[in-house]
């Protein structure tokens, strides 16, 4: 048992701001919450917190642990004048240069880098066509191995091989599920990673390819996680072979449901977004990723009903992400406040709750312990009202100092449990190795 004592308790949505509050924690749930707690129990250990900020675990929604090496790639890349372009001379060809070494390091750097950034966190997006059957475990290992919770899937496609990957990628999505049953069956408390059920965009999948993944969802219970219309190519293309919007698309083939992500979704239409609204599906925004890509700003965010942010393999820093979302969205001339920000923030967490079956997202009783500290001078007043504001102007990941995932402390005192740089020396051997099958791709 671990008492967190003299916190500043925080919660992103509603705001909440309370000082000199004891957490207890018990095995992996938050059993009290109060003021002076340690004396109810004598046994516990006490970690004093000295007023720091104490938060629900930051959740980055949407993620690329595949993209982890290639931070600086050297191989040789054509010119990218468009989004298609960028897939098909970078991306594609990075990830048909994965094979197990390389993805596991990945994986350990990119949760690693989410822990000190403050994530408890991250829903991940995986592809590495040379290496479909037994990735997704791959990349569990990396989760378990660093402490860090989250959520993965394979993007089912048949951009490479047709058919036969389609099938490939569906068959690596449900032995995935099934090998998270069962882990759930026999460890129930310590089960840190879940599964969805995985697709590229809807322009590489085909209609019969969306029949598998319909099945893989009733088969396994899952939710599906997939980009839609993160470029106009997408819209066009459904429109020119289907004759629907993409979401429509999807809905048709019956993969719409309360666990579904859709990734982007920036040029959906109006009647798109009262579809992903009427199933309570969620749309993660990733603000820099788009602005990376050029491809255009999401003017839907004000009428979704379930958003999100992520970051599309740009890192894992939730603090940037809040800004650049909320930059973008004051750019673009968007009339939301930055309370509505903090807001898709946290519905991060309530991801979570939906497809782990536990609650996530408050410091209360019976919540699952992820929490976030971080040591924040406030050089003014903090409080329910302006804690949107301290967050957007004022609050980086520099500032956190401890995280904590399912009662473990997985980063304390600005500090790993375990040493880190040797993890870090492998990881460059395995990008160098990856660049160079990639540069022959």
């Amino acid at each position: 048992m671990l008492i967190l004592q003299d916190c500043t308790l925080v919660e992103l949505y509603p705001s909440r701001v309370e000082r000199g509050v004891d957490i207890v924690i018990d095995g992996d749930k938050i059993i009290a919450v109060g003021q002076s707690l340690s004396g109810e129990y004598p046994g516990a250990q006490i970690k004093p917190m000295n007023g720091k900020l104490v938060m629900p675990g930051l959740v980055c929604s949407h993620n690329h642990f595949y993209s982890g090496l290639s931070r600086g790639v050297m191989a040789p890349i054509p010119p990218c004048p468009d989004f298609i372009s960028t897939l098909k001379n970078l991306w594609w060809r990075l990830d048909r240069a994965l094979d197990e070494e390389s993805l596991y390091y990945s994986g350990v750097i990119c949760a690693l880098e989410a822990i000190k950034g403050g994530c408890t966190s991250v829903i991940d997006h995986h592809a590495s066509p040379a290496f479909i059957a037994g990735s997704l475990a791959v990349l569990r290992q990396a989760f378990l191995d660093t402490g860090l919770r989250g959520m993965t899937c394979f993007e089912t496609t048949d951009r490479n091989g047709g058919l036969e990957e389609l099938k490939a990628g569906v068959q690596e999505n449900i032995a995935f599920a099934r090998l998270i049953d069962k882990e759930k069956q026999s460890n129930p408390q310590s089960y840190l990673v879940e599964a969805h059920i995985g697709a590229h965009a809807p322009f590489t999948v085909s209609d019969a390819g969306l029949e598998l993944l319909r099945d893989a969802i009733k088969e396994t219970g899952r939710g599906l996680h997939i980009h839609v219309a993160e470029d106009r190519y997408d819209v066009a293309h459904s429109h020119d072979k289907y004759s629907l919007d993409p979401v429509l698309r999807l809905e048709k083939f019956g993969l719409l449901n309360e666990k579904t992500l859709i990734a982007h979704g920036l040029w959906l239409s109006e009647q798109e977004v009262e579809c992903l609204n009427s199933h309570n599906a969620f749309l993660v925004h990733n603000a820099r990723s788009n602005m990376n890509n050029h491809v255009g700003y999401n003017p839907h965010l004000p009428k979704v009903k379930w958003a999100a942010l992520g970051t599309d393999g740009i890192g894992s820093d939730m603090f940037e992400e809040l800004k650049f979302a909320w930059f973008k969205h004051r750019d673009a001339g968007g009339p939301l406040g930055t309370d509505r920000f903090l807001q898709m923030l946290n519905n991060g967490n309530e991801l979570l709750t939906r497809n782990f079956g536990q609650s996530f997202g408050r410091l209360a009783p019976g919540y699952t312990a992820d929490i976030t500290v971080l040591d924040y001078a406030e050089p003014t007043p903090l409080c329910a009202d302006n804690l949107a504001g301290h967050m957007a102007f004022g609050m980086s990941s520099a500032v956190v100092d401890t995280v904590i995932v399912a009662g473990r402390r997985v980063y304390e005192d600005r500090a790993f449990a375990q040493p880190i740089a040797p993890l870090y020396d492998k990881a460059r051997v395995a990008a160098k190795k990856m660049w160079q099958r990639m540069a022959a791709i």
